[in-house]
């Protein structure tokens, strides 16, 4: 799972009577480790079929980096985060099975740099999972207003702030010393493990909260699109706009389910933990010990073509026709120009008709709807 708690017991327990420490007297290590292997075994396989058996059967179809291949490279980068973080549960999971006691105590160094390093590299690739998931509804959002996204800055801004947030706390947390756990006071406490929390699951509201907002206003575009296109709205037309709301209805909701048990147990440990009973922090540990490495199984559902068409076809027709509408009020200008006698003898400026030329071409890519238009196919 990716929790800072976990983190927090990568820390020295140099006292025996620390509360972590009876805790995990009360914990069944080899159940949970065990739970960790299978929901992150599947996890694997879920990226692996998003990255290799999907992404090889759309690439056929044709790999311009058009609109229309845009959502298909977001859902295989957040495959292969997802993949790299499930590995990394997998594979921490794998030591500790073999591992009499997986929380180190004084002078146990090779413990608190394996457990220190496996959390981290947990931490990075899932935090890029939330960055890719929202930057997916932005996406969609963008090109519903016939703006074409920039993947490269949508790398460059996943990679580096994940890198940013996990080396910032990691480094608050175990450096200089990895004694997290040795605080007398609640303001050292809060200055040295708050900040793992706030990094990993600021976040995590942020997609809970932003994702809704950003569905629900493509959803308007995209009706909007609809009736734009033939003045009113059909029944048909009300099907396909059914569809793309409980397709991104299931994906707010998978995320809500795979990482909400996260939150509850942050809360649980920051105001409520001398009043829980332990088997509630340990029931949230085992839901988190199933959910969050399954994120990758059920986004190998809720993101695949439901229909023959995807939904970023669907958009893709939008953008289309709205950079159809822009060029030809373009050359009804230029034309205009052209017949001015004022002008008749200075040289026309093709700057413009060019550059959208230039864009026009990249997303006129053969289009593998068959022809299909926003009225005939499904978005999901």
């Amino acid at each position: 799972m990716a929790d800072p708690t976990i983190q927090t017991f990568c820390c020295h327990h140099r006292n025996n009577s620390d509360f972590a420490v009876k805790l995990m007297s009360e914990f069944n290590k080899d159940s949970y480790v065990t739970t960790c292997l299978i929901s992150s075994g599947l996890g694997i396989l879920g990226a692996l079929y998003q990255i290799f058996f999907r992404h090889e059967s759309e690439s056929r179809r044709g790999s311009s980096m058009s609109a229309n291949s845009i959502g298909r490279h977001i859902i295989v980068s957040l495959a292969i985060a997802d993949l790299f973080a499930t590995l990394g549960v997998f594979v921490r999971s794998l030591v500790w099975r073999y591992m009499r006691n997986f929380i180190p105590m004084d002078n146990d160094t090779y413990t608190v740099t394996f457990c220190a390093i496996s959390s981290a590299w947990t931490q990075f690739f899932y935090t890029a999972t939330f960055f890719y998931t929202m930057f997916y509804a932005i996406s969609i959002h963008q090109i519903l207003k016939g703006v074409l996204p920039y993947l490269r800055r949508y790398h460059l801004i996943v990679w580096s702030a994940s890198a940013a947030l996990t080396a910032i706390g990691v480094t608050i947390l175990y450096v200089p010393n990895a004694d997290c756990h040795d605080t007398h006071q609640l303001s050292t406490a809060i200055l040295r493990v708050l900040p793992i929390y706030l990094v990993t699951y600021i976040p995590v509201v942020c997609v809970m909260i932003g994702n809704p907002l950003l569905f629900i206003r493509s959803s308007k575009l995209f009706e909007n699109q609809l009736g734009i296109e033939n003045s009113q709205i059909t029944q048909e037309e009300r099907l396909l706009m059914r569809r793309f709301k409980v397709k991104f209805s299931f994906i707010n909701a998978i995320f809500y389910i795979c990482w909400m048990p996260n939150l509850v147990s942050s809360f649980i440990l920051w105001f409520c933990w001398d009043m829980i009973p332990v088997r509630t922090i340990l029931t949230t540990w085992t839901l988190m010990a199933i959910l969050n490495p399954l994120q990758a199984l059920f986004n190998a559902f809720v993101y695949r073509k439901w229909t023959r068409v995807a939904v970023f076809d669907t958009c893709v027709e939008a953008w289309r026709r709205k950079r159809r509408r822009k060029r030809s009020g373009e050359s009804k200008i230029t034309k205009n120009i052209e017949k001015s006698p004022l002008l008749k003898d200075e040289p026309t400026d093709y700057e413009s008709t060019t550059i959208t030329g230039s864009v026009d071409s990249i997303i006129e890519a053969p289009n593998t709807n068959n022809g299909h238009s926003v009225n005939s196919c499904s978005c999901v």
